[in-house]
């Protein structure tokens, strides 16, 4: 395809970005502590982390696994936290030392967190101790070999102390966290203190994370991202970001979850490049807390889905906050709706800027210039190092302005699945493009718009949920013969889950299905309606019809 996109590039946004600058995410992260030595490179609840700090704390957790665990080169790491000080430091200690890196979601499950535990091939795992217990429930069937303990107050000082506290005693969160030979996180950095980080020959072709998304099948799947596909991501999104805001020093407020790839790309790994400071929001539920933190701060950029914006917009005391520094505000994971985003320029005075990605691209491939006046309904321009095709089901391009399959080619496209090539040849295509699943139309000047979806996923919130999954663990449920799931149109997440039920016991309620799901996935996965039918449509060689569900649904939204 002929490359539209270029001619409407913001000015000084190169066609290509440079892969060769950087020999691995390690030495691009030494680089950065070097050169930003003094600067906060992280806040959480009031305690600020120096890059001099991250660099000296990141290696005493490296040398730890490394000298101390014995682990060799290409290990993988599990982490498993939300949005707190310990995150980056055994993250950016993971990769210096050649381990592999495995994002779990706190609050998965003990179903979904053996599957990606025994997946991955885990040996280690950093877990807040909020969420022990679900490690604990699964040890002994996985390969997991090391355990190592987080509490939410470990790097945050005399502070931590009451924060513990409160944690353990008043809010009852923690059960007993014990878990047979298992280490404390700062016993663990006082451990690799005393050792030195040995040197290791990471290349860009080594695997960085096994980063988990859900497919065809109804299993999750680690998209292999190398040191090569996070770079060229980092240098791509840098490029972009150069351009809105000409050097400027950088504090951007990361409220989406790190170990959301989003959150860990767009947030903790280019505004490291950059040498900006990430405000760390814990639990950005808490949205009275929420802003309460982002007011003490004059922060110059924000990321986060529709959702996120939307509660932020409707609590009273936002609107009361300084937003004189704000630089940019990027919507990603979901779509941005409309009036989300004028609320937002009315409210703040800046436009919120859409972008697109998917796990498997690092996450990045298109984004809207960063200065534009007003929200355009668009994902946007691809990024520099990107091509983008549009095609139709028999492989050939469409013509501009004709709906197609959007696929994908350039450096951040993933390694493939892990261990799953049958998975990897679906969406490859013979000359080298990842094939999306997303139906896109693209403009005489380049910019891409979604309008539909090829393959069934349910975006919620900006998480994804692959209905195969969900009808696994509906199928198990007691009293069920049949089910099907799909999206719904949602005010709140965007989309929702939607089950449709075909009763074997007729007692069979609403209610305990749901309550069925909730023990078997995690929140945002369990279906918000549940629909009972006599019957499901089927073709004729007896394949459930999704799309004919998720039409009625629509139908009877437009209806009402």
């Amino acid at each position: 395809m002929q490359k539209l996109w270029l001619a409407s590039y913001p000015a000084g946004v190169p066609e290509f970005v440079n892969l060769d600058e950087y020999s691995s995410i390690g030495q691009l992260f030494e680089k950065s502590c070097e050169q930003y030595a003094d600067r906060i490179a992280y806040i959480n609840m009031g305690k600020g982390l120096t890059y001099r700090e991250l660099n000296e704390r990141s290696a005493e957790f490296a040398a730890y696994l490394q000298q101390e665990l014995k682990l060799p080169q290409g290990t993988r790491i599990a982490l498993m936290m939300p949005n707190c000080l310990q995150y980056p430091v055994a993250m950016f200690g993971a990769l210096r030392a050649g381990y592999v890196v495995v994002n779990c979601n706190p609050l998965y499950t003990a179903r979904e967190l053996e599957h990606q535990l025994k997946d991955s091939g885990a040996e280690v795992i950093v877990v807040l101790e909020n969420f022990c217990h679900t490690v604990q429930s699964v040890i002994a069937a996985t390969p997991l070999r090391h355990v190592v303990v987080a509490s939410l107050g470990d790097m945050l000082g005399i502070k931590g102390v009451v924060v513990n506290f409160v944690v353990r005693h008043i809010k009852k969160m923690v059960p007993a966290w014990s878990i047979a030979g298992a280490v404390r996180f700062n016993d663990a950095l006082e451990a690799g203190s005393n050792q030195t980080l040995q040197p290791v020959d990471v290349a860009l072709k080594h695997i960085a994370f096994l980063q988990y998304t859900g497919g065809t099948t109804g299993v999750a799947k680690g998209a292999m991202l190398t040191h090569r596909n996070i770079i060229a991501n980092l240098q791509q999104a840098c490029a972009w970001i150069n351009a809105a805001v000409h050097g400027r020093s950088q504090l951007i407020v990361t409220a989406l979850p790190l170990y959301h790839i989003f959150a860990l790309t767009a947030n903790c790994l280019a505004f490291m490049r950059l040498g900006a400071t990430n405000l760390l929001i814990t639990n950005p539920r808490d949205i009275p807390g929420f802003i309460k933190e982002i007011g003490k701060y004059p922060f110059t950029a924000i990321t986060g889905v529709n959702t996120l914006y939307n509660a932020l917009m409707n609590h009273p005391n936002f609107d009361k906050l300084d937003f004189s520094s704000l630089d940019i505000a990027l919507g990603g994971g979901m779509a941005v709706q409309h009036a989300v985003a004028d609320r937002w320029k009315k409210i703040t005075g800046k436009a919120l800027v859409e972008a697109y990605g998917l796990t498997e691209t690092s996450p990045a491939v298109t984004m809207n210039p960063l200065d534009m006046a007003e929200y355009n309904g668009s994902i946007g321009l691809p990024i520099p190092s990107t091509e983008v095709s549009i095609r139709a089901d028999d492989g050939q391009e469409v013509a501009v302005g004709e709906p197609g399959e959007l696929c994908v080619r350039g450096p951040q496209v993933m390694a493939g699945y892990y261990n799953r090539p049958e998975e990897t040849a679906k969406v490859m295509t013979a000359d080298g493009f990842l094939k999306t699943g997303d139906v896109a139309v693209i403009n005489a000047e380049g910019f891409l718009r979604i309008v539909d979806r090829k393959k069934d996923m349910i975006l919620v919130s900006g998480f994804n949920v692959y209905p195969n999954e969900v009808e696994d663990v509906l199928a198990a449920c007691p009293g069920v013969l049949e089910c099907a799931v799909v999206g719904v149109q949602d005010e709140r997440s965007g989309e929702a889950v939607k089950a449709f039920v075909v009763k074997k016991d007729a007692s069979l309620t609403a209610e305990q299905v749901v309550r069925y799901c909730r023990e078997n996935l995690t929140g945002y996965k369990v279906p918000h309606q549940v629909e009972f039918r006599d019957s499901l449509p089927k073709t004729n060689v007896g394949k459930i019809l999704r799309r004919a569900l998720r039409d009625e649904a629509k139908v009877s939204r437009t209806a009402d």
